[in-house]
């Protein structure tokens, strides 16, 4: 399996939307209520940015390092486009099981997927972390809502991101599952 090759530029229609949307609301922010606020906005900015910028690098060297550690044949077997239920199965274990955010989750996923991950086993990935994700179960569901309505939130969510990756699977080609 030949991985496909990385293509990064520095600015594209996403970037160039967020660049106009930032400086468009930074302008409307110090028109509106002046030069204070402004700063303000940029030193909350600023901490933000600090704060995130180490989870950021740490996931995307763990992306990277999943997909250079993790051989081609292996990926194909366990998570690959003839993994099938068993690959879903995984993909629902393991995003089910991931801590963090989704500083954390995507890297994660883009190394899984170049690694050889089917695009049903990601998105089944993606679903079971966002929906399952045990570390806010444990953290805030049960403090929040008690057991009782946990486990039945569990109980009706749990289907949900292996029929994520069925659903991803019938609509897409074996051909075009690996291209997306």
């Amino acid at each position: 399996m030949s991985q496909r090759p990385r293509q990064l530029p520095l600015v594209d229609g996403i970037t160039i939307f967020f660049l106009v949307l930032a400086a468009g609301s930074g302008t409307l922010l110090f028109v509106l209520h002046g030069a204070g606020h402004f700063r303000d906005a940029l030193n909350g900015a600023l901490l933000l940015l600090i704060a995130i910028i180490p989870i950021v690098v740490m996931a995307v060297l763990m992306g990277a390092y999943v997909q250079s550690l993790v051989p081609a044949s292996l990926a194909r077997r366990w998570v690959g486009e003839d993994s099938g239920f068993r690959g879903l199965v995984l993909a629902t274990i393991a995003g089910a099981i991931t801590p963090g955010g989704p500083f954390a989750a995507f890297p994660l996923v883009v190394g899984m997927y170049h690694a050889g991950a089917s695009l049903p086993v990601c998105i089944t990935y993606l679903t079971s972390w966002g929906v399952i994700g045990l570390q806010r179960v444990l953290v805030w569901e049960i403090a929040f809502f008690g057991l009782d309505f946990v486990l039945i939130r569990l109980a009706v969510s749990l289907p949900l991101p292996i029929l994520a990756g069925m659903f991803t699977a019938a609509f897409l080609t074996p051909r075009r599952a690996r291209k997306c």
